[in-house]
């Protein structure tokens, strides 16, 4: 496995603001110098790289800048970030055309996986519908990025209309997308990641690791929280999951760099302490 580090850690996340009137111009992104970014992620020691979608759109038209900004520093772009609303139909033309110009991007900056996360809830709440119609939709958007050349993921998130364990039951049974777990985000929503690893370990397709406080959902630096990362970790071995191992740590009020160190310095101890799971 390599270990990769989600740039948001650095700036957060904001939206572009044209979304407002027109649904196909919304990306994630994060705000701040790219090249910091990449150059901190180095720096701490990893291998890869995941960003949004919308940190690509600077570099549309000379791509071959920012792979060179990264490979400059060492690194693969393991994935890149994407998100959507899924539950409207009439929506979904617009939506493709947002999603198209992502997968580009992303296939063009040579990533590897493409995660897909989002599904919009309801000012009433989610309809039993809502599942069935976001299914589909997930699966037209990673038929097209497995088209490119992408190993497509859907993310379930806090906020989004697969946040309780019941409510990714009903996406995944409405869906063929692979798996993108990221276990404080499962947890966080009153999920036991193990369990869901193990339960769709054969969709398992990309993992996103950080630590939680379980008494106020605060993200924190692997091996400071209250997760069972080795539960975890192994459970992700069993699946027989040989990828990219992707940390992410957004909204987390500490030092940034520190932070990116201990977690890669706590994986390296994990992996060595258990010879038999390397």
């Amino acid at each position: 496995m390599k270990f990769a580090y989600e740039a948001n850690a650095w700036g957060g996340v904001v939206g572009t603001p044209g979304a407002v009137t027109d649904l196909g111009s919304g990306f994630y992104v994060t705000p701040g110098d790219v090249h910091q970014t990449v150059q901190a992620i180095a720096a701490a020691g990893y291998s890869g790289i995941e960003l949004f979608d919308g940190n690509l759109l600077p570099f549309e038209e000379s791509i071959d800048d920012f792979v060179s900004i990264v490979q400059a520093n060492g690194l693969e772009i393991a994935g890149v970030y994407t998100g959507g609303h899924f539950i409207y139909p009439d929506a979904q033309e617009d939506e493709l055309v947002r999603f198209d110009r992502s997968i580009r991007l992303a296939a063009f900056a040579g990533a590897r996986h493409y995660v897909v996360g989002g599904g919009a809830v309801r000012s009433t709440g989610p309809r039993a519908q809502d599942y069935e119609v976001a299914g589909a939709f997930l699966d037209i958007i990673a038929e097209r990025a497995r088209a490119a050349g992408l190993i497509p993921s859907y993310h379930p998130h806090l906020g989004s209309i697969a946040q309780a364990p019941d409510q990714i039951d009903a996406l995944f049974g409405a869906t063929s997308i692979g798996l993108c777990a990221d276990v404080a985000h499962i947890a966080a929503g009153g999920g036991d990641p193990v369990a869901v690893i193990q339960k769709y370990s054969d969709r398992l397709a990309y993992v996103h690791l950080k630590d939680l406080d379980q008494k106020t959902n605060a993200f924190l630096p692997l091996g400071a929280g209250d997760l069972d990362l080795t539960a975890i970790f192994a459970a992700v071995i069993d699946a027989g999951y040989q990828d990219w191992i992707t940390v992410e740590l957004d909204g987390y009020e500490g030092d940034n760099d520190e932070a990116a160190r201990k977690s890669l310095t706590f994986l390296q101890n994990l992996t060595l302490t258990d010879p038999a799971r390397s």
